[in-house]
């Protein structure tokens, strides 16, 4: 198998990764805009102290927006860093006397650490080619370096 294959081949379960993560993450966090939106603040988990209408801010923008930015390939690791954050609350400070796995009735540390890791080796790896990042990025840079080209041409001629 050629590299280039290989590479497209890992790109391409990259693409799954954060479709299938990213689409998961938003139904989960769905309810939750749902009660935002709804103005319904009160009694939602205030694990950090931040008191429960920041928290539901941040448990939305995490688990919806940004969720949707890893799905779509934007900012990739950037939009992950909130979404393992909030997993890692989720699973260590609300789910924290749950346990590891599901099982019977109640809650577990399970989904939200599933989630995390997910998340998590997006940060590690970045999107891969089939992305808004693989895209965008390069044609920035190049502009860029177009444009200190040529600001050096002008520094240059000017002496």
């Amino acid at each position: 198998m050629s590299v280039r294959s290989n590479d497209l081949l890992a790109s391409t379960g990259l693409l799954i990764l954060r479709v299938g993560f990213g689409a998961y993450m938003i139904s989960h966090g769905w309810g939750k805009l749902q009660r935002l939106t709804g103005g319904e603040f009160e009694g939602f988990p205030d694990p950090l102290g931040i008191g429960s209408t920041a928290s539901l801010i941040g448990a939305v923008g995490a688990e919806v927006f940004c969720a949707l930015l890893v799905l779509i390939g934007f900012a990739t690791r950037a939009a992950a860093v909130p979404v393992v954050f909030t997993m890692a609350v989720a699973a260590f400070i609300i789910h924290a006397n749950d346990p590891w796995t599901m099982g019977g009735d109640g809650g577990s540390k399970e989904p939200a650490l599933l989630f995390l890791f997910a998340f998590l080796t997006l940060i590690c790896t970045g999107p891969g080619r089939l992305s808004i990042d693989a895209v965008l990025w390069p044609a920035l840079k190049r502009k860029r370096i177009a444009r200190q080209a040529a600001q050096a041409g002008v520094a240059a001629k000017s002496r």
